[in-house]
């Protein structure tokens, strides 16, 4: 029996990841170019890791089994050390702090830009593969680190599309929370289980609502389906002290603030948290920055189980509609803070730090919704063949338009039916189609095409202005250039 031919392999991007193509990687770089400018602006410089680190300067310990499964793609090299992709581009840093901590300055300002990986369940809008946006200071322990951090990101959302008025930048700290637990009785390792329940609640009030959390905090909560979840089992006394801490926002920073000196009563670092997030509203002010861009709010609590100081998220204001046609507020697209014992696990010693992520599929979906971005790019001018043996009359036009600087292409398929070589103009989405036929190169001209005119004037233009501006011009071959610039808008 004759052998089967060997299967062909499927033409499908793995589970989890997805391709992008020409509009989306272009609208990503020039978003991603801006922020650039912003951080460079900053006084911050660039950094590029390897995509791969290894398992033990990523964080992650191996388990039981063949291969580490906690998050990351890894694997074992010939050396029987384990590899991995990178999960973020904060425990990268971490590793070229401590390596290269006699060579670099101290605080050193890093800003890295670049895919990660997940090895996470995907979901809708959930992938394993995205990119990342951050920014950092290691080694400085001031709290001006942190309002510059604050600073920088509002005009980074400025400076991208994101119009003042329609963002808010949040700064909390966790130093306050930590008072709060203290006057509820949590402070001491013996309460080290019921603090980290008490952080895991208050992490899921957008979720679950203040009810939600509340009874995360005592007893515990039974969801939908049955499945019931252990509570932190403060009585209700203490439980009201933490939920006031999530409440704690006024109508000025001032009073928030206030609010928070009186929740923490005598913690003494409490009292420390709320004179940091004094001294970063007094600073932001000093620079310009009011609370119509950056403001105190106790109610920003994500993160407070790894950060240690200053908190910061970026929040959108607009609404949007969802895909069943409710609106809904598009919400946070960057957040951020102080992370002191970065470089900790590789020397022993405390490196504080601090530092913002601007999660780039959500700004991008963002700018969309403000109509920010086309959603599509402007494809080359397309010079048309009309015979072969002319090819190189129509490279040197190419070239011309290029040094120029216009974007151009000779068309380089079968030229034998024109209406594919517009057709294919077309789906490059190219604004002019250049055409010289024998009858036109004996003349010295050449004929423009444009191509998006003559969409809009075939949809809806009147006779007039069909007269007034025709799709098709013709013109000398030695104004070829400045026809295009014209015909571009250039």
């Amino acid at each position: 029996m004759a052998d089967k031919p060997p299967r062909r392999p499927r033409a499908e991007t793995p589970k989890g990841f997805r391709d992008y193509f020409g509009a989306e990687v272009t609208e990503r770089k020039a978003m991603l170019d801006r922020i650039a400018g912003v951080y460079h602006r900053y006084g911050f410089d660039p950094l590029e890791t390897s995509a791969v680190e290894t398992v033990e300067a990523l964080g992650k310990f191996l388990p039981d089994v063949d291969r580490p499964n906690e998050g990351v793609f890894a694997w074992q090299d010939e050396d029987q050390d384990w590899l991995a992709l990178r999960y973020d581009l904060t425990a990268p840093l971490a590793r070229v702090a401590a390596q290269y901590r006699n060579d670099l300055p101290s605080p050193y300002r890093r800003y890295a830009m670049g895919p990660v990986w997940r090895n996470e369940k995907p979901g809708p809008g959930r992938f394993r593969q995205f990119y990342q946006c951050d920014a950092d200071t290691v080694g400085s322990a001031s709290v001006a680190a942190d309002a510059e951090i604050c600073a920088m990101l509002a005009d980074a959302l400025e400076t991208v599309g994101i119009p003042r008025g329609d963002y808010v930048v949040k700064v909390n700290n966790r130093k306050v929370l930590n008072g709060v637990m203290e006057v509820a009785g949590l402070a001491g390792e013996d309460k080290h289980d019921e603090r980290g329940i008490v952080l895991r609640a208050i992490d899921k009030i957008d979720r679950l609502g203040p009810e939600g959390v509340r009874a995360l905090l005592g007893e515990g909560r039974k969801d939908e389906s049955g499945d019931f979840t252990k509570g932190a089992g403060l009585t209700a006394e203490q439980a009201e002290v933490v939920m006031g801490f999530t409440t704690a926002r006024r109508d000025t920073g001032p009073e928030t603030l206030a609010r928070l000196r009186e929740l923490v009563g005598g913690s003494a670092v409490g009292a420390e948290g709320v004179a940091e997030l004094e001294a970063i509203a007094a600073l932001l002010a000093a620079q310009g920055y009011g609370p119509e861009r950056i403001v105190i709010d106790p109610g920003v609590v994500r993160g407070l189980g790894y950060y240690t100081g200053p908190v910061f998220e970026a929040e959108l204001t607009f609404q949007i509609t969802d895909e069943k046609g409710r609106p809904r507020n598009f919400g946070s697209v960057a957040g951020g803070g102080r992370y002191d014992g970065l470089v900790r696990r590789f020397t022993g010693q405390d490196v504080p730090a601090t530092g913002v992520s601007i999660g780039v599929d959500r700004l991008l979906a963002a700018l969309r919704a403000k109509g920010r971005v086309a959603g599509s790019s402007e494809g080359p001018v397309v010079v048309t063949v009309m015979d072969r043996d002319r090819m190189a009359d129509y490279m040197a036009m190419v070239g011309e338009l290029r040094q120029a600087g216009i974007r151009a292409e000779a068309y380089l398929g079968n030229p034998k039916n024109f209406g594919n070589q517009l057709k294919y103009a077309d789906k490059r989405g190219a604004p002019v189609a250049v055409i010289q036929g024998g009858d036109e190169a004996a003349a010295g001209m050449v004929i423009l095409k444009d191509l998006i005119l003559g969409a809009k004037i075939a949809q809806s233009a009147t006779l007039e202005e069909w007269k007034d501006r025709p799709a098709q011009v013709e013109v000398p071959r030695g104004e070829l250039v400045a026809a295009v610039k014209r015909m571009l808008g250039a």
